[in-house]
């Protein structure tokens, strides 16, 4: 589909099932039609003898409007301007033998293009490479770069699925990330969204009405037509997409964006297909990663489809961020009702997953999740921060921006030594002092409502009770919150981010080195609150016992039995987060004898 360049011209394909008559529109000096012909399946072909790689065209329709490609590789002067002809053969790639990422073993790091550095680039990205690959993770996983309306946005407005936002700097810059990316060996995750499309420069109903489905309702939009009639052209769309990635531009997986909106009562199931035909289009040393974003609970997702499963290979499990949130800052609106706040809490989660597996949950009013106890440790995402769970604040303020670094650094060990994969959002890693917040560039009629819309949703949280207050969050369409949410990447060199980045280095060291952690095996696992500030994790090894000592409160002395050990006379520190490398005191843990001493707002990693 879309338009395909060859050596004698470019031929080009488009699925509009109503439409009376459709024809090429050529930019130039003068621009010209060329008609194209039916084929009886609701598609339109046309050639177009020497026609080239860069040329600008739209499709005609029914002799009226003129609209761009739903295939789109690019548009150069955005949702509104003509598609571009792209050689998807053109560039050269440099990283032959590249055989992907695989699940077990993942460090994600998450990040907006337009907010990681100054010029908000894909080629200024390629320069924080290095810093990248040396902070220890192994996968970058951008949010989406499909192309959106106006300069900036978080991506989730997507609606040309195919082409690369030209803000970012467009294809050949997408492709020359990725394969830097791979020469570094670090692997591409890519966010998309196929549960809606975005509001401005949406133009897919113009060339079918079968591309939206009445029957579902999204919070942010018309639901995509998975299940009525002609959806087999709509789900070939996503399943071309999902494959495109992949194949010209070399990403390594796709974390899809709210799976839980995405409706679809056939089968098989969209996602089942999707993940079946992704993962047979790749030989098969080519491994591919599939990531859900969802609040679900569901098992299903890790399941393997010939089970009935969807086959992903991950899934956001928010248990994790949500309690532990909720115990260190103490947020208790929102969906954080469903959170009491305690450690024991936090080690139910961790020992099980997820927290909710069936259980009523308040904030929803239903019986949320399901059980997933027996599934491998790296299929559950957990993180202290995330665009989501920072820039879904009234303010986007981050976990480190409102408890203090002491209590954050142990938060950061509790994340990075459990063994299921952690998720890094830019700029936590140095405490970055810029917030993330909710920003967009819509034209000024759409853009009233969204800002409008942005501070209806805080109407009801307490801080936000009159108007004064509400009309304090940031506006999402003023060019100022989007820099304001920009990183000052120099932060990284200087402290604090200097010492608390020397602290995730070493925590991500441990991880990939140390026997009892670099299996991941969650059965070798056992959580527990101590008293009402501590947590305790076991881990268990043949090379070796390990334990974790989280304590988010005051000092406090314990016996070896508090700490279910016979004995603490072979214990050997690994790490301390109180360290002075670390930014810490330096008031590390000691024992003497029987007594265990462990430092108010400290975490340490011991071998038992």
């Amino acid at each position: 589909m879309g338009a395909s360049p060859t050596p004698e011209g470019v031929s080009f394909r488009v699925w509009a099932p109503t439409a009376t008559s459709v024809e090429v529109e050529v930019y130039g000096h003068p621009q010209e039609c060329h008609p194209m012909q039916p084929l009886g399946d609701g598609t339109w072909i046309a050639f177009i003898s020497g026609l080239k790689s860069g040329a600008l065209y739209k499709y005609h329709l029914n002799g009226e409007d003129s609209y761009p490609d739903p295939y789109s590789r690019s548009q150069p002067e955005g949702v509104h301007g003509p598609s571009e002809v792209v050689d998807p053969e053109a560039y050269t790639w440099r990283d032959r033998g590249w055989k992907g990422l695989e699940a077990k073993g993942l460090v994600i790091y998450e990040c907006h293009v337009g907010t990681f550095t100054g010029p908000g680039t894909f080629d200024s990205l390629i320069d924080q490479l290095d810093r990248l690959a040396g902070l220890g993770i192994n996968a970058i996983e951008l949010m989406p770069v499909a192309e959106f309306s106006g300069t900036r946005n978080w991506g989730y407005d997507g609606v040309y699925l195919f082409a690369p936002t030209r803000n970012y700097g467009g294809a050949d810059a997408l492709k020359r990330l990725v394969d830097a990316a791979h020469q570094k060996g670090l692997g591409i995750i890519m966010d998309v969204v196929y549960n809606h499309m975005g509001p401005e420069g949406n133009y897919i109903s113009q060339f079918s009405p079968y591309y939206f489905n009445s029957r579902y309702k999204t919070p942010w939009g018309e639901a995509i037509n998975y299940d009525g009639p002609e959806s087999q052209w709509v789900r070939k769309l996503v399943s071309d997409n999902a494959c495109y990635w992949v194949h010209e531009y070399h990403v390594d997986g796709l974390r899809l964006d709210a799976t839980f909106a995405i409706y679809d009562s056939s089968s098989p199931y969209l996602l089942q297909e999707l993940g079946h035909t992704l993962r047979n289009s790749v030989p098969p040393e080519r491994s591919v990663i599939l990531i859900a974003e969802t609040s679900e609970n569901d098992v299903r997702y890790l399941l393997p489809s010939d089970t009935g499963g969807y086959g992903f290979d991950a899934v956001w499990a928010d248990d994790f961020h949500q309690s532990m949130r909720r115990y260190l800052a103490g947020d208790n609106e929102g969906y954080y009702r469903d959170y009491r706040g305690t450690l024991e809490e936090v080690a139910r989660t961790i020992n099980q997953g997820f927290l909710y597996e069936g259980e009523l949950s308040p904030f929803g009013g239903r019986n949320r999740g399901t059980p997933a106890r027996e599934q491998p440790a790296q299929g559950f995402q957990y993180c202290l921060q995330n665009h989501d769970q920072v820039g879904n604040r009234a303010f986007g303020d981050r976990l480190h921006h409102v408890i203090d670094l002491d209590r954050y650094r142990a938060a950061s060990m509790v994340l990075l030594i459990l063994p299921y994969t952690p998720l890094l959002f830019m700029g936590q890693e140095f405490v970055s002092s810029s917030p993330f917040q909710y920003f967009t560039d819509h034209s000024p009629d759409l853009g009233r409502l969204i800002t409008e819309g942005r501070r209806r949703e805080f109407a009801y949280y307490s801080a936000f009770n009159d108007i004064n207050s509400l009309e304090k969050i940031p506006d999402p369409q003023a060019k100022e919150t989007f820099l304001r949410s920009k990183l000052k990447l120099e932060e990284a060199a200087k402290s604090p981010g200097a010492e608390i980045s020397a602290l995730y280095r070493e925590l991500l060291r441990l991880r990939r080195s140390d026997p009892a952690l670099s299996k991941q095996d969650r059965r070798a696992m056992q959580a527990r609150a101590i008293e009402n500030d501590i947590l305790a994790v076991h881990f268990h090894a043949e090379e070796g016992d390990r334990l974790m000592l989280a304590n988010f409160g005051e000092e406090k002395s314990l016996s070896a039995s508090d700490i279910s050990l016979d004995s603490i006379g072979g214990l050997r520190i690994l790490l301390d987060t109180n360290e002075p490398r670390f930014g810490g005191s330096g008031n590390l843990v000691a024992w003497h004898g029987d007594t265990f001493k462990l430092p108010a707002h400290c975490a340490v990693f011991l071998a038992v």
